[in-house]
Order: structure tokens, then C-alpha cells, then sequence
């Protein structure tokens, strides 16, 4: 039973890996697998449902982990080997990113409070399941589609990071909110904002790497306390399945994330995002008919 549910943890890690930085929706996948192959470690419903939704955002440090390995030379600002210019370019990159992660930092944390405050539940209640996932898929592969289109053979106005402004910057995590919606993917909204705004396809997926820093820590930093809080209220303790389960998953999904990131980085030299689409319209056509069938 124990190697089946390491088997699982396997799965997700190698879906969030994929899935994180391909504009196709890492937590719509996540969503999709968890209702057919929940965990089932220990009989405790309540405790799954709370690790399960801690684990799916806590992965997202392994993924996270990549982008910090394969761009270190372009985000660390001290490095010895950098010039003064660089250097400071590198800290006005850090900057736009902050500023990037403004939008979605409001929210996610304010507007959930809000929310759960206004309604009794927050927006993971509200949001988080397979129709919700297959309407976005659909709606966002449309919306992939159709700006290539209008984009087909016209030249971008920005072809580097450097060259952001700090209102495109901003303009882009305005985008990223809108990952708030699962399914909607958050590399697939901040790429799609980079390209409406100007943007190559290079520059915006690699400044939707580097937005993707805060936005997982933060993201799994509020999972894990909400977690020990759960812990704390429920004196449950977490069997130690629990723990290897998700350092599994973490493991597998920083390992698949090396590969994925160089994939959708040689991809956009060379390709449009037209084929993501179809592949989030058919996905999200499946779910939906799933969803039909097991009613």
C-alpha cells in the first residue's frame, strides 16, 4: 500500500514538473489526478484533504528549485563575475519582479479573507474542482489560439527581461492574478499578458520563470501554516508516510522541471503556443465529459 501511494506522489511530481511551466495548467492537472487517484495513506478523510491540498501547492518548491538552479547566473546579484551594470541590472530585475507579484499577492491573501469572511468559504472552496478546471482549460486554449493568430508575423516590441518597464511589469502580474481560477495556469496567463503587451515569446516566458519565485514560496509558505494550524487545532500528527509522500513529490517534480523549463525555452524560439491550446480545449472537452458521464 505504502509503494502505491509513493507511486502517486511519483505521478504528481512528474505532472507538476510538466504541467508548472507549460501554459497548460500545473494545478488543473493536480485537481484532475486527485479525483481519480486521491491518497489514501491513512483512513483520517479530513487529514487527506488537508494534506492533500497542502502537497499540491508545497510541491511547487521543487519546481520552483529549477528555475533557481538554471537562471542562477542571471539572478543572483553578487556574483564576482558580474560588472557594476550587470549588477544592477540584475537588481532592477528583482525589482520588476516584486512589483509583478504585487496583483497577485492582493488577491490571493486579501481577497480570500474577504471572501471566506463574506461567504464562508475561500476561494480554493468556491473554485477548486474538475468543472471550474475544464471551463478555464477551454476558455484559456481559445484565448491561446486566437492571439497567435493576431500576433502571426507581427514583430515584438521587447525581446529581453532588460527592456521590461516597470508598468508592463505590473501589467503582467495583473495577468498572473488571474491564475487565481485553477485551470487557467499561471505561466499560461503571464505569457499570454507578455505577448498582448508586447512582449517576445522568449522574454515572456522567462520573466513568468522568474515571477514564479514569489508566487510558489508565498503560495506554499500560506499552505504549510495553514496546515500546522489545522495540526494544531486537530492534535493530529502526521505519520511519517505523510512526510515521505511529499518529499517525493518534491523531488520528482524539481527533476522534471530541469527538463520542461529547457524544452519550453527551445520551443518558443521555434513554435507558437497555438498546439498548448488545442491541447487545453480537447483536455478540457474530456473533462467535462467525464464530468457528464460519472454524474
Amino acid at each position: 500500500m505504502l509503494f502505491l501511494e509513493w507511486l502517486k506522489a511519483i505521478l504528481y511530481g512528474i505532472v507538476e514538473g510538466i504541467t508548472e511551466w507549460l501554459p497548460i495548467s500545473s494545478t488543473g492537472h493536480l485537481i484532475l489526478i486527485e479525483d481519480f487517484l486521491p491518497f489514501a495513506f491513512t483512513t483520517d478523510k479530513v487529514f487527506l484533504d488537508e494534506f492533500s491540498e497542502m502537497f499540491q501547492v508545497v510541491i511547487q518548491l521543487g519546481a520552483i528549485l529549477a528555475v533557481v538552479v538554471l537562471f542562477w547566473g542571471k539572478l543572483w546579484p553578487f556574483s564576482a563575475k558580474k560588472s557594476s551594470h550587470e549588477k544592477k541590472n540584475t537588481w532592477m530585475l528583482w525589482l520588476k519582479v516584486v512589483i509583478a507579484s504585487i496583483p497577485a499577492a492582493l488577491i490571493g491573501i486579501v481577497g480570500d479573507k474577504i471572501l471566506e469572511k463574506i461567504t464562508g468559504k475561500d476561494i480554493d472552496g468556491w473554485l477548486y474542482n474538475s468543472i471550474v478546471v475544464a471551463i478555464a482549460l477551454i476558455v484559456y486554449g481559445i484565448a491561446f489560439i486566437v492571439i497567435e493568430r493576431l500576433h502571426k508575423g507581427s514583430a515584438a516590441r521587447v525581446d529581453s527581461i532588460e527592456d521590461i518597464s516597470m508598468g508592463q511589469a505590473f501589467a503582467i502580474g495583473a495577468f498572473q492574478s488571474l491564475s487565481i481560477v485553477p485551470g487557467t495556469s499561471r505561466s499560461g496567463s503571464t505569457i499570454l499578458g507578455s505577448m498582448l503587451l508586447g512582449l517576445s515569446r522568449t522574454a515572456g516566458a522567462e520573466f513568468s520563470f522568474f515571477m514564479a519565485i514569489p508566487a510558489m514560496v508565498g503560495a506554499s509558505g500560506i499552505k504549510i501554516l495553514g496546515f500546522v494550524d489545522y495540526l494544531g487545532d486537530s492534535g493530529v500528527s502526521v505519520p511519517a508516510t505523510a512526510w515521505v509522500t511529499l518529499l517525493i513529490g518534491c523531488v520528482v517534480s524539481f527533476a522534471v522541471s530541469m527538463a520542461a523549463i529547457r524544452f519550453l525555452m527551445d520551443f518558443v524560439k521555434k513554435h507558437s503556443f497555438a498546439a498548448f491550446g488545442v491541447y487545453r480545449i480537447v483536455l478540457g472537452a474530456v473533462v467535462l465529459l467525464l464530468w457528464l458521464i460519472r454524474r
